[in-house]
């Protein structure tokens, strides 16, 4: 099925915009799991990787009956080698076994056989033998656009052969992005360059609801900007960073809707997986509790996106 179908469905039944990024700190895991991990296997890698990995299944566990998807940032668990990939492969298997999307953040772009290997291992399939098996099974991958054309027409093939879909980076939170993607390219902006080329590339991806399986990056941090890529993308969904902890609020994400109150995905991470380090939480429940600081979040985020879409 259409991968943009499949997050229209899942937006609709949970009456939820949002997604929350599992990014483990593992500094900022809760004192009660990291001590359980260190001891049963010290203060080793694999017990740091324990540790993020029974926290990354507790946080599904409490976001999936109120959130169509969670975003895994690799970089959490790649930064542990090989165990932290295992660990990251099964959180997002873990995911999908409780019904939510998986957007994986891994920002990939390259060109020619090694896109395609990229766009295999997180979307696709790889060939052992005479049998097919999918690697990390993601449903939708974040996508790096700079190296051109070439480097984003294998995400798009592998999506379309398995249902995926890709979410191409066009303006993104961060306060540097000036830096490159403002830049003027005769009267246009870079990223509004790249955000016309993502409208093209998603024609062939297009669903029943509407959308493309070929989406957008968008910044809840540049709200006017963000209005104005809706109008050079309004068939495209938006994945927008930048809610929660980097200061953007519901009414910075409001223009990155379409009418009909669809076309977005917005994800917060630390204000959501780390609630309970708030001075608010943390003054006045033990960390034991971390969890009811979670779910608070996830109730706030919904409430606060439901009354602007």
């Amino acid at each position: 099925m259409n991968f943009a179908d499949r997050l229209t469905d899942s937006i609709r039944l949970k009456n939820s915009c949002a997604c929350v990024g599992l990014d483990p700190r593992l500094e900022s895991i809760p004192a009660p799991i990291r001590k359980a991990a260190s001891d049963e296997y010290g203060d080793t890698l694999e017990g740091a990787v324990a540790a993020i990995l029974e926290f990354s299944r507790h946080i599904v566990d409490i976001v999936a009956p109120h959130m169509p998807a969670v975003k895994p940032q690799i970089a959490f668990y790649e930064r542990y080698g090989w165990q932290g990939l295992r660990a990251y492969a099964h959180v997002l298997a873990y995911a999908k076994s409780k019904g939510l999307l998986v957007i994986a953040d891994a920002k990939r772009g390259d060109i020619g056989s090694t896109a395609e290997a990229y766009a295999d291992a997180h979307l696709g399939h790889v060939v052992v033998g005479s049998a097919e098996e999918r690697i990390f099974q993601a449903d939708a991958l974040t996508v790096n656009p700079y190296l051109g054309w070439d480097s984003v027409d294998p995400f798009i093939e592998t999506a379309k052969e398995h249902g995926a879909g890709i979410f191409v980076l066009v303006k993104t939170s961060n306060p540097s992005s000036a830096d490159f993607q403002d830049v003027r390219c005769g009267d246009k902006r870079l990223y509004e360059i790249v955000a016309e080329n993502v409208a093209t590339w998603g024609k062939d991806l297009m669903g029943e609801s509407g959308y493309s399986s070929v989406g957008a990056v968008v910044g809840a941090t540049f709200p006017q900007e963000a209005a104005a890529l809706r109008k050079l993308m309004p068939k495209a969904y938006f994945l927008v960073p930048g809610y929660g902890a980097q200061g953007a609020t519901a009414k910075d994400v409001a223009p990155c809707f379409n009418p009909d109150g669809l076309g977005a995905i917005v994800n917060a991470s630390r204000s959501i997986i780390f609630a309970h380090q708030s001075p608010a939480w943390r003054d006045k429940h033990p960390e034991a509790d971390w969890h009811r600081a979670v779910e608070d979040a996830v109730y706030k985020m919904n409430e606060e996106l439901r009354a602007v879409r």
